[in-house]
């Protein structure tokens, strides 16, 4: 570093710098972060069913306002909604409340494939009464 001999008197005023190199470290810290936290947030909640088997076929796009709601029928006869289970009554209430939103959610149907139509029928019948008719079928793709 070079010594400067002008006289003090005759200086320039001191010129402030701002130390960045603290800033970029946090900014690069935060965005990794995230990058590993994002996937964990978005990765969906569902309970383990052995979906029944679909043949491949196009898939339509999904529209990036719709919230989508799980409704899972289990082998045993039981339902969830996500991943609480709730009785048929239960149920009933939750889809009178989202039949009652503006914009009702999109109903992701999954049901064991070995329950039953008779555990199936009373939840399309519930369905039907609430007026809820954007759903969409889980199935497994065929091998």
């Amino acid at each position: 570093m070079a010594r400067n001999f002008r006289n003090k008197s005759h200086a320039a005023p001191p010129i402030a710098d701002l130390n960045v190199t603290n800033l970029i470290d946090l900014a690069f810290m935060l965005l990794i972060i995230f990058m590993v936290a994002t996937p964990l947030i978005q990765q969906e909640q569902t309970l383990p069913v052995n979906l029944p088997v679909a043949s491949k076929s196009p898939q339509a796009k999904v529209d990036p306002d719709d919230r989508f709601e799980s409704i899972t029928v289990r082998a045993d006869g039981n339902y969830a909604l996500g991943s609480r289970t709730l009785s048929m009554a239960e149920l009933s209430i939750q889809l009178a409340r989202f039949a009652a939103q503006p914009k009702p959610p999109v109903l992701r149907l999954r049901w064991d494939a070995k329950s039953t139509a008779q555990q199936f029928v009373p939840l399309m019948s519930e369905l039907e009464k609430h007026k809820l008719t954007r759903i969409q079928w889980d199935t497994r793709i065929a091998e």
